[in-house]
């Protein structure tokens, strides 16, 4: 067991992968939103860093628009991201979480998919930033975009403050 993630909601007790299945046939807004990352806590705490990244992403495309109050409590999770990156146990695998996101970003379709694209490419720059030494995946031919584009597309498509959120974890990191 490892220390919570300080920016997601602590997990309730006993939770496994019914905890998201109940919304496989609903609007995936801000309950959603919220219970991803809950569950992507209960995933980091149980040493599953890479299902709880997959559950970041999920939550980064919940359908939650920017004046929802769960964003008050809990923002989009660009820092939890950025702190799982930072300490999850070198012996634990995670795959390439920039190989990841520079898929992600490359090949989304709709709903969303621009607001969704934005992003992917912002988390892949958290991961480029925090472990340089994912390389990118050689076989997949895509022009990676600039932390200014990346700026752009989140100021485009994101929500108002969005690009300053992600800037500001970019900056600790």
């Amino acid at each position: 067991m490892k220390v919570l993630c300080p920016t997601l909601p602590p997990p309730r007790t006993g939770l496994d992968w019914r905890f998201l299945n109940v919304h496989r046939k609903t609007k995936r807004g801000s309950e959603f939103y919220k219970d991803c990352l809950e569950y992507g806590n209960f995933l980091w705490n149980s040493d599953q860093t890479a299902r709880a990244i997959l559950c970041l992403d999920r939550a980064f495309g919940a359908d939650v628009s920017e004046n929802d109050p769960v964003l008050l409590q809990w923002p989009l999770p660009y820092a939890a991201l950025g702190w799982m990156l930072k300490y999850v146990p070198k012996e634990e695998f995670i795959g390439n979480p920039r190989v990841h996101f520079q898929h992600y970003a490359d090949r989304l379709l709709e709903p969303r998919r621009e607001v969704r694209r934005a992003r992917g490419w912002a988390c892949w720059a958290l991961v480029r930033k925090l472990n340089p030494n994912f390389i990118a995946d050689p076989k997949h031919v895509v022009v990676e975009p600039t932390e200014k584009e990346i700026t752009g597309l989140l100021n485009q498509h994101g929500h108002v403050g969005e690009a300053v959120l992600w800037q500001n974890v970019l900056a600790t990191i």
